[in-house]
């Protein structure tokens, strides 16, 4: 009876494994894959995870993502912001936590939204009762990115799409 129990824990934890490794290499295979960047900003560890859409000649901004309308950050599963102690974002307090970084795309300005949802698929299920920090952002034009790209710079964030760049500061 042991050795059954044994063998059977082996097994499901090999299948546990495999499915693990399998999930793991479809996400990096996606056409939006995922990426993540991390900074220290003062005393604060900053982790953004995002999926990278690419433009593929589409009209991203007005476009295929909609001006006025909340807008998951990236692709796939919602974009998630992690920081370690308490910073502000645009002069604004946020606690340490992980939040769910939704935005609000516009032409000349940007709401950037964190949400205490952070695990949800895109858009779909967000729900602005569940934010805990909104803030406006600047967008501006810039270099032509195939790829949303997510930077950390010093204290500056910056979101590159297309032909728009939006920059944000976190202070910590």
């Amino acid at each position: 009876m042991k050795q059954l129990i044994r063998m059977t824990t082996v097994v499901v934890a090999a299948l546990f494994f495999i499915a693990e490794n399998t999930y793991a290499q479809s996400k990096s295979s996606r056409p939006s894959p995922p990426d993540q960047v991390s900074a220290s900003i003062g005393n604060a560890k900053v982790t953004i995870d995002y999926s990278q859409p690419s433009a593929k000649g589409r009209d991203i901004f007005g476009g295929l993502v909609p001006y006025g309308k909340v807008w998951r950050t990236g692709a796939n599963e919602n974009t998630w912001i992690e920081v370690t102690t308490d910073v502000t974002i645009q002069g604004k307090k946020l606690a340490k936590g992980k939040y769910g970084l939704f935005s609000i795309p516009g032409k000349d300005e940007w709401t950037i939204i964190f949400n205490s949802v952070s695990n949800e698929w895109g858009d779909y299920a967000y729900s602005a009762s569940n934010d805990v920090l909104r803030v406006k952002a600047k967008s501006s034009k810039t270099k032509a990115t195939e790829k949303f790209t997510i930077s950390i710079s010093g204290s500056t964030v910056t979101l590159a799409w297309d032909e728009t760049k939006v920059e944000f500061e976190i202070k910590g």
